[in-house]
């Protein structure tokens, strides 16, 4: 069965052109998937209404809901979709991420797709607290879109960890390596395994005179290499579309990124939660930062989300 026939687009009502809509069509023209465009809105200020009760303040939610549905549609029939069948559904909380995750976990979504916002006067994307809930606590694939396009032809970037001996990190390698071949056939794209390792720790070198970091240097590259290949033969990659560079992932993946103009990142996140998630330390979340192309992010096999 082909992959991804439930599709879950976020709706920004701060604008017009839904870009995450167009990906979402333009991936399911080639699946058949069904969409839901699905919104979540909030206005405070109903809520702080005193003077009315509780039923007119509900009256009033309903109100707005029933607006944004109106809205919703009429941006729905003025899209040119083929025949795709899409749902909307509007709901009204003060935290959008968690209905948009209860969602997938009641309906059981293969992806959610969402926009990011594009800043004007420093070209570059903001992330809201809204797509890290997402990246961090969402089940299943989150797709976030920029404005570079899918042409035919283009080129998907696997980001692995070929060098990690954790069984964890191979299993997620073998998940994005799927994911990227999976939807090289759909939209018809070359997919390129790209995995980065670490140079001669700098304090090392500096406390043992005797240290020798060319011959670490070598031996890391060996290392990662041998690995790479082994994976990439798992898959019928050819050696050219394998790229092992020294340097931090997000400095790596943003280098290739841009060398092969990709259309697509895909990556693993670990989706923590609690304590350790209010530091942005994961690497899939800085890496995303720096990246002018779409991200598709990966859970763990066996990730529950925190809101399940």
């Amino acid at each position: 069965m082909e992959k991804y026939q439930k599709i879950l687009v976020v709706i920004d009502p701060s604008t017009e052109h839904q870009k995450a809509l167009d990906r979402a069509i333009t991936l399911a023209k080639h699946t058949k998937a069904n969409i839901t465009a699905f919104l979540t809105i909030f206005d405070f200020s109903y809520e702080m209404t005193t003077m009315l009760s509780s039923d007119e303040r509900e009256i009033m939610r309903k109100s707005v809901v029933n607006d944004r549905k109106n809205w919703l549609n009429d941006l729905l029939h003025e899209i040119e979709h083929d025949g795709i069948d899409i749902n909307c559904k509007v709901v009204w909380h003060n935290r959008p991420f968690e209905p948009i995750i209860n969602e997938v976990i009641e309906q059981k979504y293969d992806i959610v797709i969402k926009g990011t916002h594009q800043h004007d006067k420093l070209k570059s994307v903001i992330f809201t607290p809204t797509d890290w809930h997402i990246l961090r606590k969402c089940p299943c694939p989150v797709l976030l879109v920029k404005d570079h396009e899918w042409p035919e032809n283009g080129n998907i970037i696997a980001a692995i960890n070929a060098g990690s001996d954790d069984s964890e990190h191979h299993s997620l390698n073998r998940q994005i390596t799927e994911e990227a071949i999976n939807l090289s056939k759909i939209i018809r794209a070359n997919v390129h395994l790209v995995n980065s390792y670490p140079g001669t720790p700098v304090n090392i070198a500096i406390e043992i005179p005797e240290f020798n970091s060319d011959e670490y240097n070598e031996t890391m590259m060996q290392h990662h290499q041998d690995a790479m290949l082994k994976h990439a033969s798992l898959f019928d990659i050819s050696l050219e579309q394998t790229h092992i560079k020294e340097g931090l992932p997000e400095d790596v993946i943003e280098r290739l990124s841009n060398e092969l103009d990709a259309e697509l990142v895909i990556l693993g996140t670990i989706g923590r939660s609690g304590l350790s998630a209010v530091f942005i330390g994961n690497t899939a979340e800085h890496v995303i930062d720096k990246l002018n192309c779409d991200v598709l992010a990966l859970k763990p096999e066996g990730y529950i989300s925190p809101l399940a």
